[in-house]
């Protein structure tokens, strides 16, 4: 984004006061930046901003569906990488008004924009959570990963979760994402270092998803 564009310039000093807490300044801030829109990427952008400060989610989903709207009328590299967080906040939105059937669709949209973004943190979180909203849109079944994490959560075994969270929790439910999370089932088992249950149950998990990591879309990454 051009940092000289005027709705650029407004949108940043909203970011401003919203990481200082000053959550009534930052939305004032963005409605500015609507309002001196000039063109649909400008307003695309600061709709996104504004859809961040609305008080139910209703108006949440009516500003993040303009934000689409708009991005869907720019349809050029400029708002390339906005369409995951769209999705994904959209979705959001649709879960909090009880819409799981739409909610899902959306969620599935972001997770297919996901490649679009720069590797890196920010990608790295919104992949957790279109993750998370996938899971939500889902019965919850009982999950042998989970019950392990839970097991290395309370001993706080850090270097554990810090191999297994990303996959775990990161999945988005394709064959590369289970295939992942068998792989580094494998490796954590390898070390042979977890107390006697725990590498049993990690025997157990390797041999049940081994066959062919079968129905991805309903591994740990979709529920």
């Amino acid at each position: 984004m051009n940092p000289d564009n005027p709705v650029v310039q407004l949108c940043a000093q909203g970011m401003s006061a919203e990481a200082e807490g000053r959550g009534a300044d930052a939305r004032a801030l963005f409605l500015r930046a609507w309002e001196a829109a000039t063109d649909d990427y400008e307003a695309c952008v600061a709709a996104h901003y504004l859809a961040r400060h609305q008080p139910t989610p209703e108006e949440t989903l009516r500003w993040n569906r303009k934000c689409l709207a708009r991005a869907d009328r720019v349809g050029d590299e400029r708002v390339r990488g906005f369409y995951p967080s769209l999705h994904g906040s959209i979705g959001r939105a649709l879960l909090d008004l009880g819409d799981v059937t739409e909610a899902r669709t959306h969620f599935e949209a972001a997770a297919g924009r996901l490649a679009d973004l720069p590797p890196g943190p920010y990608a790295d979180w919104l992949r957790l959570c279109v993750a998370r909203g996938l899971r939500a849109t889902v019965p919850q079944a009982e999950n042998p990963v989970r019950d392990l994490l839970t097991r290395l959560c309370e001993r706080a075994d850090l270097d554990a979760l810090a191999l297994l969270l990303p996959a775990a929790m990161g999945g988005l439910g394709t064959a590369e994402d289970e295939e992942r999370l068998t792989t580094v089932l494998r490796m954590l088992h390898a070390e042979r270092r977890l107390p006697a249950p725990e590498q049993a149950a990690l025997s157990e998990l390797i041999t049940l998803r081994s066959p062919s990591c079968e129905a991805s879309a309903h591994g740990v990454g979709s529920k």
